[in-house]
């Protein structure tokens, strides 16, 4: 059974940047839909190997993305955890945007997670 201590530990993982332990809470038929991408659904990665490229995308385009504050609720094989997301790009350009990811369970594993993020400009660099 998934715990909101299981999503604390999911959450650590993505602020490490340690995908080996971040795709040990995965499904091996796991999809992860990102917050940006050209599908309604965003981007969508199905399988291990392409959620581990999709998280990965996410940090070399932020390489000190971070998820603040995170709050989780689990109830049944659904979960939450909201999050505040900051980044910083190449350009020196920074996110500061708050979101949550939608979580769906199977065998006490994630099956899906599906990521949603505010909009915002991004803040100049300094």
């Amino acid at each position: 059974m998934v715990t909101v201590d299981m999503l604390q530990a999911f959450a650590d993982a993505f602020n490490r940047h340690d995908i080996d332990s971040l795709m040990t809470f995965m499904a091996d038929d796991c999809v992860f839909e990102a917050s940006a991408g050209p599908d309604r659904c965003g981007a969508s990665y199905v399988g291990k190997a392409q959620v581990r490229t999709g998280f990965s995308k996410v940090w070399a385009m932020y390489p000190d993305a971070r998820w603040s504050s995170p709050r989780h609720f689990v109830c049944g094989d659904r979960g939450v955890s909201e999050w505040t997301f900051t980044g910083t790009r190449a350009d020196g350009t920074r996110v500061e945007v708050n979101g949550c990811d939608l979580f769906t369970f199977r065998d006490g594993k994630i099956a899906l997670k599906n990521s949603y993020r505010k909009n915002r400009p991004p803040i100049a660099a300094t």
